[in-house]
C-alpha cells in the first residue's frame, strides 16, 4: 500500500519541476544559529524550512514558506504536493471565492493523508517491533539485553527518525488579482500597502496558532482539553503550534500524551485557516511571507512589539536600493541575523533570549511596487560597503581586523515617504543603521523615529549632489579620509612602519 504513494510522488515531482517561477519574487534565508560564548558558535542541524514561488496558468501564482522541524521531510513533501494539487489544472478564474477556500482546504487533507500514506509501513514495523520488547522487563539494564534486543533498539531508532517530524506552513495564493491565504501553524503572512503621501499601511492577515491563541485554545477547550493547561506549558510536545502538518506523535498517539490525553477527537490538525480574497486591484506595495524563525529572531532582539513595522521598514529601505528582489530578501535576512547576533554579544537585558535562532526564510512579492532606479550606481543607491582595516590596541600585541561601514549617501529620495526607521530597542548599532526605510502605519501603532549614525563621523567626507571631477592626475577626493587612522598606527606600531613610512595611500 505505502509503495503507491511513493511513486505518485516521485511521477508529482517531475510534474512540478515544470512549473516556471515567479519572477516577481525574491526570496532570503539563513540556516539555524547556536551561539557560543565568544558570539561565534556554529549551525545546529540541516535547514528545514522550505518554500515556494511559483506562476501557474490563467493568471495563478502560489507562494508559501514551510517550516519543518525534527528533519525537512514534511516540509519537503508538503511544498511538492500542494503545488500538485494547486497548479495542475485545479484552479482557473471562472473560480468563486467559495470555490477557492474550498480548493486550498482540500489540498491540505491531501497532503496530510498522503504524507502519512507514506509511513504506513514505518509506523506498521515500529509498532510490531515495540510490541516485541514489550515482555522484557523495563528495569533490566540495558547491557542486559540479548544481541537481538539490542538489534531491535537500534531498528527502533531508526524507524522513528524515519516516520518523526512535522512542519507549519503558510501558503499565499493569488488568482483574478485577489489574494487568498492559507495557513497552518506559526508562520506570518504581511501585506504592505504604499499610499500616495508616502505612508505603508501594515495588514497582518491572520493569527499564528499558537498556545496564546484564545481561539485555538476555545477550539481544544471545545473537544475536552485542558486549555488553562495548555496555556501555561506553552508547548505541546516541543512545539508551540496547535495546528501542524505531519507529526504522527500527536496525531495518531494523542490520548498517550499528557496534556492532550482528555481531547474527544484528534486536537492537533492540518486543517487551514483561510483567510481572503483580499483585492489588489490599484493595490501597490509588496506581500512577505515569513518564517517562524525570522520572527522569533526579531522579537527575542528586540521585543515583540514593533516586529512587523521593523521587517516592513527594512524591506522597504532595501527595495529603494537594490534592484534585485534576492538580494532585497537575502539582506534583511541577513540583518535581522546581525541584529540578533549583536544583541547577544551585547550582555544587554535582552541577551539572554538571543542565545540560539532558528532557519529563517523570508519570501518578499511586490504588486506593482517600483524597485530602485536600475540606473543608479551602487553608491547612489546608497549601498553599505564594509571595509576591513588593520587594528591594534595598546593593551594587546596581536592585530585583529575591524570592519568599517561606509554608507555612501544617496542622491535620489525615496518612492515610499520620508528618511526614517524603525526604533532599535536598546540603540542597538547595526551594520545598516544609516540605511532609509518608509514611514509606517499600522492599525495600532505608527513609527516616526530616525536612527543616527554612530560616531561623529569624523572618517566621512561629505559628497555633494554632483560627481565629484578627476583632478589633474586622474584622481577623485576620496570618500574617506585615514591621515588620522595612518598617524595612529604608525605611532602605536613600533615595527619599522611609521606614519610617514610605507603604510597608507603615497
Amino acid at each position: 500500500m505505502a509503495a503507491e504513494p511513493r511513486t505518485m510522488m516521485q511521477s508529482q515531482q517531475s510534474w512540478t519541476d515544470d512549473v516556471p517561477l515567479c519572477q516577481m519574487c525574491g526570496v532570503g534565508a539563513a540556516p539555524n544559529f547556536v551561539y557560543s560564548p565568544d558570539g561565534k558558535g556554529s549551525q545546529s542541524r540541516p535547514i528545514e524550512d522550505r518554500h515556494l514561488r511559483l506562476r501557474g496558468e490563467d493568471g495563478c501564482f502560489l507562494y508559501g514558506v514551510f517550516n519543518g522541524y525534527d528533519g525537512s521531510k514534511v516540509a519537503d513533501f508538503a511544498a511538492q504536493c500542494l503545488t500538485a494539487e494547486l497548479l495542475l489544472g485545479q484552479l482557473n478564474s471562472s473560480h468563486s471565492d467559495n470555490d477557492v477556500r474550498r480548493i486550498l482546504i482540500q489540498a491540505f487533507d491531501v497532503v496530510e493523508k498522503s504524507y502519512f500514506n507514506t509511513i504506513d509501513d514505518a509506523l506498521a514495523k515500529k509498532a510490531h517491533l515495540s510490541n516485541y520488547l514489550m515482555p522484557h522487563n523495563e528495569k533490566v539494564s540495558f547491557h542486559h539485553f540479548s544481541p537481538q534486543s539490542q538489534k531491535v533498539q537500534e531498528r527502533l531508532k531508526e524507524l522513528e527518525q524515519e516516520v518523526s517530524g512535522g512542519a507549519t506552513a503558510v501558503v499565499a495564493l493569488i488568482l483574478n488579482n485577489k489574494l487568498y491565504v492559507a495557513n497552518v501553524g506559526t508562520n506570518r503572512v504581511l501585506l504592505c500597502k504604499s499610499s500616495s503621501d508616502g505612508q505603508n499601511q501594515v495588514l497582518q492577515i491572520g493569527r499564528p496558532h499558537s498556545t496564546d491563541n484564545e481561539d485555538e485554545l476555545q477550539r481544544l477547550a471545545a473537544l475536552g482539553v485542558d486549555a488553562a493547561r495548555i496555556r501555561q506549558a506553552g508547548q505541546i510536545t516541543g512545539q508551540t503550534s496547535t495546528r501542524r502538518l505531519g507529526d504522527y506523535k500527536v496525531k495518531i498517539n494523542y490520548n498517550e500524551i499528557d496534556l492532550l490525553s482528555a481531547a474527544k477527537a484528534k486536537p492537533i490538525i492540518a486543517e487551514p485557516e483561510i483567510h481572503g480574497s483580499h483585492p489588489l486591484d490599484g493595490v501597490t506595495g509588496f506581500l512577505l511571507l515569513m518564517s517562524e524563525g525570522l520572527i522569533n529572531a526579531l522579537e527575542s532582539a528586540h521585543g515583540p512589539e514593533q516586529v512587523n513595522q521593523e521587517i516592513v521598514a527594512m524591506v522597504a529601505a532595501e527595495l529603494a536600493q537594490q534592484t534585485n528582489l534576492e538580494a532585497v530578501a537575502q539582506s534583511v535576512v541577513d540583518r535581522v541575523k546581525r541584529l540578533h547576533h549583536d544583541v547577544f554579544v551585547s550582555g544587554r537585558q535582552r541577551a539572554t533570549y538571543c542565545s540560539r535562532h532558528e532557519d529563517m526564510t523570508l519570501l518578499i512579492r511586490t504588486i506593482n511596487y517600483p524597485l530602485a532606479d536600475s540606473a543608479l550606481t551602487p553608491t547612489q543607491g546608497g549601498r553599505i560597503y564594509p571595509v576591513s582595516v588593520p587594528y591594534s590596541n595598546s593593551q594587546s600585541t596581536s592585530k585583529t581586523s575591524v570592519t568599517l561601514s561606509l554608507v555612501m549617501p544617496s542622491q535620489s529620495t525615496l518612492t515610499n515617504g520620508t528618511n526614517t526607521a524603525s526604533t532599535l530597542e536598546e540603540n542597538t548599532p547595526t551594520p545598516g543603521s544609516q540605511s532609509p526605510s518608509a514611514t509606517l502605519q499600522s492599525t495600532n501603532t505608527q513609527t516616526h523615529s530616525s536612527s543616527s549614525s554612530s560616531g561623529d563621523g569624523s572618517l566621512f567626507r561629505q559628497r555633494g549632489s554632483q560627481a565629484v571631477q578627476p583632478d589633474e592626475t586622474g584622481r577623485v577626493p576620496p570618500y574617506v579620509d585615514f591621515t588620522q587612522f595612518y598617524r595612529l598606527w604608525g605611532a602605536d606600531n613600533n615595527d619599522g612602519q611609521s606614519s610617514q613610512g610605507g603604510l597608507g595611500p603615497q
